[in-house]
């Protein structure tokens, strides 16, 4: 028994007519066709279940009305960045954003700019957002793609022109400084598993408020980060307040002392960034830096509808943050 899949050639060999004529009837272009063409071609199209390709139909359409949007599938994520809380909080609130504009929603994870570029064009997109890329990406993407796209929580030098939303990472990382020299600390680390981009601003701006604090550099990968803090015990312990750069990391830190019978934060306190959801569901809760990710879905959305109709506009916004304080930090032990 033939089980090859129907073909739009198979249709119109069977029906006398062209293959054009077939491929119209399913892309509804049948100014040109007659009504009796028109219904011989849907009734024998469902007689033999024959599947479209939806790529190919939205290509034939003027318009998917698709957003898609492109998570950077960092090896630190190990495999799971739609399992971390930010990315999926993100992700919530930009699909209630496009969905409320009448849109659609795609998601897709990527780790090179020419996954994105053939990403786009297969699904003829009306628009991308780029969540956790650099700014060499975007360069890239911008002299290779005529699809309109949005910055979001990635990286750019301010000199590229480029949509960017982003959010004062160095104001954020200030107020946690700011916030552990008001309660009494006099010696702090912070965090990261690299100095660069938005982890180096947060780590500069940290040290901005509450002054000499050094920067711990942990691994990306969980095996190889908890043995590292078991090697490092002491040296965490040397000091009586640890500001990590995101939740993810606070949390997972927090977890490992409470296991090691350290108490947080009688002995240790310690504040994250980004304010997830998760900040409240541990315990004690994290203190952490809060960024609005309601209105940065709005405002991505915003400008991908003004790129459609000025392909050239550019702009830059930076959001405020605010510290929301928890039960994770207090004042250091006597």
């Amino acid at each position: 028994m033939d089980k090859r899949p129907v073909r739009i050639r198979d249709i119109a060999e069977e029906l006398g007519v062209s293959t054009a004529t077939v491929s119209n009837v399913l892309h509804g272009k049948t100014a040109k066709v007659s009504d009796e063409t028109v219904k011989r071609v849907q009734a024998l199209l469902e007689e033999r279940q024959y599947i479209p390709s939806m790529a190919g139909i939205l290509l034939a359409q003027n318009s998917s009305r698709i957003i898609g949007v492109v998570l950077n599938d960092h090896p630190k994520y190990e495999g799971r960045v739609i399992e971390d809380t930010f990315i999926s909080t993100s992700l919530n609130c930009l699909s209630t954003q496009i969905e409320g504009e009448g849109l659609f929603m795609m998601v897709k994870k990527a780790t090179d700019p020419e996954e994105i570029i053939r990403f786009a064009s297969m699904w003829n997109l009306e628009g991308l957002v780029l969540i956790g890329f650099c700014d060499q990406d975007y360069r890239y993407l911008r002299s290779h793609m005529r699809i309109p796209f949005v910055v979001y929580d990635g990286y750019c030098d301010g000199q590229t022109g480029l949509c960017n939303i982003t959010i004062d990472n160095f104001d954020g990382g200030r107020q946690v400084g700011r916030y552990f020299r008001q309660l009494g600390h006099e010696k702090a680390i912070c965090i990261a598993d690299n100095c660069v981009c938005v982890d180096k601003e947060r780590y500069d701006g940290f040290r901005s408020g509450f002054g000499n604090a050094e920067l711990m550099l942990i691994p990306m990968q969980k095996t190889e980060r908890l043995a590292f803090y078991r090697q490092n015990l002491q040296k965490i312990l040397s000091c009586t307040a640890i500001f990590a750069v995101s939740d993810f990391y606070a949390i997972e830190l927090m977890h490992f002392l409470t296991g090691e019978g350290i108490a947080v934060p009688q002995r240790i306190s310690i504040a994250g960034f980004d304010d997830t959801p998760m900040c409240e569901m541990v315990s004690p809760s994290l203190t952490s830096v809060r960024q609005d990710v309601a209105a940065r879905a709005r405002i991505a959305v915003e400008m991908l509808r003004t790129l459609k109709t000025h392909p050239t506009a550019a702009e830059a916004v930076k959001l405020c943050v605010n510290l929301v304080e928890r039960s994770s930090t207090a004042i250091p032990p006597d």
